[in-house]
């Protein structure tokens, strides 16, 4: 989801709408076959989707209705957008008059359903960590900073992998009263560089508690949780042939379809299925489940952010999704294109806004509240600040374009572009026992600040 230049053509219409949201219904019939789990076959393995360019859009509107055709928008121009989309979809984008272009697939594409499983990334991408690599990883660094990093098992995926919460804090077995912070990544299966920022964060954490002075005082004050992996199945999935998939959803079954999988980020129990934002079609890239929170990897993490209560009030203030790609820094709501209204008053947004441009002044990552790119509904973080109140952004990561590698750039990237945000993650901790002080009104909204 790369950022709009403004200008351009400013309305759509009502037709072009209509006939995005019937669409999905034509899209229905390609996708993938059901996973029988971590060992399906490839026998099992149907059609892959592909990214196209699509020319001509320029407004936030034409671009919800081009989602509404059950595609993933990956990437806005001023006049174009990058989308994801099988071949129905694609036919079904045409069909409301838009030129589409398709794009050179990614290196080591499964063109094949029948390629052999390999079970790893391709050549150029073996720096990226593989779940069991991930896992070995996590379970050393706790094993070797067991004072201040500890890790819990949440709940399982769909095939049952296990969710990872891994907690960061000076008296790391005790529940204080600090202030908690909260980092995701990969609820999207093909953004496998979010894994390892995640990775980053508790390795950068570990081994400087105590020689940094900003990290050891942060550990000292908070309780910062780390989620690395929301999408286990799915980022398996993607590489289980030794080549990609462009593969974005969880696998779980959908009843009555052949297609798999729930577009997690937009399964999140708040605005769930309200606006235009996500698909009723299992087949779509963006198909938003069945209910709210269907997805057991939604339920699993949902549950944990709820247990944080304690005493009717919720522990963890701020919260970062990492995404690949686009670079923004993106905040609440997905769901309307209003600055303010329902669940969003002016020094909610103004700090929002104030501490997203902050952040994103340290990293050269564009600002804007979501709805700016299209609109979103049942996204992680209108969930977290609608339902819980907790200051959530998401960081869409590199790169900038399709044509940097988008969703899979080579692993030479990944220390740079993980460091990359280090400062924008130490600012966000500074600030999250009081985010109204990036608007200078702590003394308004927290006591004691």
């Amino acid at each position: 989801m790369r950022p709009r230049i403004r200008g351009g053509r400013t309305t759509v219409l009502a037709a072009l709408l209509s006939l995005a949201l019937a669409a999905p219904i034509a899209a229905a019939q390609a996708q993938n076959a059901p996973s029988a789990g971590p060992t399906a076959g490839p026998a099992q393995q149907a059609e892959l989707p592909h990214q196209y360019e699509v020319t001509g859009l320029a407004t936030r509107t034409e671009r919800t209705a081009l989602a509404a055709t059950g595609v993933s928008i990956d990437e806005v121009h001023a006049r174009a957008v990058v989308i994801t989309a099988t071949r129905a979809q694609a036919t079904a984008v045409r069909q409301l008059g838009h030129t589409l272009r398709k794009l050179p697939d990614p290196p080591g594409f499964a063109t094949s359903p029948h390629k052999p499983r390999g079970k790893d990334f391709p050549a150029g991408y073996t720096n990226y960590h593989t779940y069991d690599e991930a896992t070995k990883e996590i379970d050393a660094l706790v094993a070797k900073h067991p004072d201040i990093l500890s890790k819990q098992v949440i709940g399982t995926s769909h095939e049952g992998r296990n969710l990872l919460a891994l907690k960061l804090s000076k008296n790391v077995t005790k529940d204080e009263q600090e202030p908690e912070v909260l980092f995701t990544a990969h609820q999207h299966a093909r953004e496998h560089l979010t894994v390892e920022m995640a990775l980053y964060l508790l390795n950068e954490f570990t081994s400087k508690y105590g020689s940094d002075s900003r990290i050891t005082k942060m550990l000292d004050s908070r309780e910062i949780w780390i989620i690395p992996d929301l999408n286990p199945d799915g980022g398996e999935y993607d590489i289980a042939s030794g080549s990609f998939r462009s593969w974005r959803k969880n696998r779980q079954p959908n009843a009555g379809s052949r297609a798999v999988g729930t577009d997690l980020n937009r399964n999140w129990d708040f605005k769930w299925g309200c606006c235009g934002g996500s698909s009723s079609s299992p087949s779509s890239e963006t198909y938003r489940g069945a209910s709210a929170a269907s997805a057991p990897e939604v339920q699993v993490v949902s549950k944990f952010v709820h247990d944080r209560k304690v005493g009717g009030k919720q522990q963890i203030t701020a919260a970062i999704d990492f995404h690949t790609y686009s670079e923004l820094v993106l905040w609440p709501f997905g769901f309307t294109n209003d600055d303010t209204g329902d669940g969003m008053t002016k020094d909610e947004h103004d700090t929002f806004a104030t501490l997203g441009k902050n952040m994103a002044a340290t990293n050269g990552y564009t600002p804007e509240q979501s709805s700016d790119l299209y609109i979103t509904d049942g996204a992680i973080d209108d969930w977290l600040w609608g339902d819980q109140r907790i200051f959530a952004y998401t960081f869409e990561m590199f790169p900038s374009s399709f044509g940097s590698g988008g969703f899979y750039p080579k692993d030479s990237v990944i220390p740079k572009e993980t460091s990359r945000n280090r400062e924008a993650v130490l600012r966000f901790l500074e600030i999250a026992d009081c985010p109204y002080r990036a608007i200078g009104k702590e003394g308004q909204y927290c006591k004691g600040s």
